[in-house]
C-alpha cells in the first residue's frame, strides 16, 4: 500500500485532523494545581507556603490560593515551626501540613498463608497492625470475607477506632485482578470465579473497599512509604507463593489498558514446560515460585513421604540441605536461579528501570539473588554499554503489602476528597 494510499486509509476510517496525542484536561500529565500542592505537603510531611511554591513553580498567590481552599476543605493545617532556640526572637514560622486525623484507612492483604491488616491516618502514619493465621487453599467468597472482617476489626480495636471511622479500606489477593471493576478473575486463595470481591466486601463491611493485585500494592507500599519515594521509574519482583510484579513509570503504577498488565510470573520461559497453577505451562513461576521449588525437591530428594507437610517446612527444609552441601538442592536453587535471570534480563530488556527491587520473604532464600544469578541476568541483557539497573533485596514479610493496600486506600480517599473540593471551590 502507498503512503497516500495509507492516509486515505486512516481518514476514511474516521481519523481526526490535527497530529499529537489528544489529551483530555484535567489528566495525569497535567493534574490540578491543587491535586499538585496537596501531594507536595504530604510528600514533604511540613513545607512552607514560599517552598511550595517554588517546588511547584507557580506564584505564591496561587499557592495561597490553593492552600486556603485545602485548608477550608479540613485536609491541611497551619503547623507553627517553634522560634531559633539560640535567639527566641522573631515570629514562630507558618509550615503546612496534612490534617492527620481528617481520614483513617487500613490495608489488608489477604494470602494462602496468613492475612495481615494496618491502619493509617491521612497523613500515612501508622495506627496499628495485626494479622490472622489461615488454612491453607483456596476459600469461597463468603468464608474470605469471614476472615477479613475479623481482622478489620481486630485491627480497628487494636487502634482505638470504631470501623465505621474508617473512610476507606484497601486489598491485595494474589492473582488477576481488575481493579477499575472490583473483579477478581483468578487466585488461589478464592474457589469461586470470577468474584465480584470488592463489592461484595464493600456490603460486607460497610465502606467502600478498592482491591488489587498483591504484587501492585508492593510497588505502591515503595512508592509511598520506601525506597521508589524519590526514584520515577522502578520495578519491584514479588518472589512468594507466586512469581508478581509491579512497575513503576513517572512516579504512577503502571497497570495496563484493561488493568491486568505486569504478569512477570505469567510470561513464557519454556514450550510445554512446567505446568503453572494458573492451569498453563511454561510460565517463570511454575520455575521459581514456592510450589515448583517443593515440586522439584519432591521428586529430588524422594520426599514423596513429606508431601503432606506445609509448603514451609518443606522449604526450610529444602533450604538447609542446601546450604549442608546436598548437590540436588543446591541444583535446585541454582535452577530457579537461573530462570529468575532470565526474568530480570526481560524486564530491563522492556522496560530499562533504574532500580529492582526483589521483595518478598522469600528473598531470604540467596540462591535466589546469587553473585551468579545476577551475572546470568546482565549477560542476558542487550549489550548497549550501559550499566546494569541496581538490584536491592528487601526482605519484608507480609506487612508491607498491607502498607500498599492501605496506600491504595488512601489514594482513593484522597482522589475523592479533591474532587469534592474542585466542587465546592467551582460553586
Amino acid at each position: 500500500m502507498t503512503p497516500r494510499a495509507t492516509v486515505a486509509r486512516m481518514e476514511s476510517a474516521g481519523a481526526v485532523t490535527g497530529c499529537g496525542p489528544l489529551i483530555p484536561p484535567p489528566s495525569e500529565v497535567l493534574r490540578p494545581l491543587r491535586q499538585q500542592v496537596f501531594e507536595r505537603v504530604r510528600a514533604a510531611g511540613l513545607i512552607a507556603r514560599v517552598q511550595l511554591a517554588k517546588d511547584l513553580g507557580v506564584s505564591p498567590a496561587s499557592v495561597t490560593t490553593a492552600t486556603s481552599e485545602l485548608i477550608e476543605a479540613g485536609l491541611i493545617k497551619e503547623v507553627r515551626a517553634p522560634r531559633d532556640p539560640e535567639t527566641g526572637r522573631g515570629r514562630p514560622a507558618v509550615a503546612l501540613g496534612v490534617r492527620a486525623e481528617a481520614h483513617y484507612a487500613a490495608g489488608m492483604k489477604l494470602s494462602d498463608r496468613e492475612h495481615t491488616a494496618v491502619v493509617v491516618d491521612f497523613s500515612g502514619r501508622l495506627i496499628a497492625s495485626d494479622s490472622v493465621p489461615r488454612v491453607p487453599g483456596a476459600m469461597n467468597m463468603s468464608a474470605l470475607l469471614d476472615a477479613g472482617e475479623l481482622l478489620l476489626d481486630k485491627v480497628c480495636a487494636k487502634a482505638g477506632l470504631a470501623r465505621r471511622e474508617l473512610s476507606a479500606v484497601g486489598i491485595g489477593v494474589p492473582g488477576f485482578v481488575s481493579r477499575a471493576a472490583g473483579l477478581v478473575l483468578w487466585s488461589p486463595v478464592l474457589a469461586e470465579l470470577p468474584a465480584p470481591f470488592a463489592a461484595a466486601a464493600t456490603a460486607r463491611f460497610g465502606l467502600p473497599v478498592h482491591i488489587d493485585n498483591d504484587a501492585n500494592l508492593v510497588a505502591m507500599a515503595e512508592l509511598w512509604f520506601g525506597v521508589g519515594r524519590k526514584l520515577p521509574d522502578f520495578a519491584v519482583l514479588t518472589i512468594e507463593h507466586g512469581v508478581g510484579m509491579g512497575l513503576v513509570l513517572n512516579h504512577r503504577l503502571y497497570r495496563g489498558a484493561q488493568g491486568l498488565g505486569m504478569e512477570l510470573g505469567h510470561t513464557k520461559v519454556q514450550l510445554d514446560g512446567a505446568l503453572c497453577r494458573c492451569g498453563q505451562r511454561g510460565c517463570l513461576e511454575a520455575y521459581v515460585a514456592d510450589y515448583a521449588l517443593v515440586r522439584e525437591a519432591t521428586t529430588a530428594l524422594n520426599w514423596t513421604h513429606r508431601e503432606s507437610q506445609p509448603v514451609g517446612v518443606l522449604l526450610e527444609s529444602l533450604y538447609d540441605h542446601a546450604k549442608a552441601g546436598n548437590a540436588a538442592a543446591r541444583s535446585i536453587f541454582r535452577r530457579a536461579g537461573r530462570y529468575l535471570a532470565v526474568g530480570l534480563a526481560n524486564v530491563v530488556n522492556l522496560f530499562d528501570p533504574e532500580l529492582i527491587i526483589l521483595s518478598g520473604e522469600r528473598m531470604r532464600y540467596d540462591y535466589l539473588y546469587a553473585a551468579d544469578t545476577l551475572a546470568e541476568m546482565e549477560a542476558l541483557m542487550l549489550n548497549t554499554g550501559r550499566p546494569a539497573p541496581k538490584i536491592e533485596i528487601h526482605a519484608w514479610g507480609d506487612m508491607l503489602w498491607a502498607h500498599g493496600a492501605a496506600a491504595l486506600a488512601l489514594s482513593e480517599v484522597t482522589e475523592a476528597q479533591l474532587t469534592t473540593a474542585r466542587e465546592v471551590a467551582a460553586q
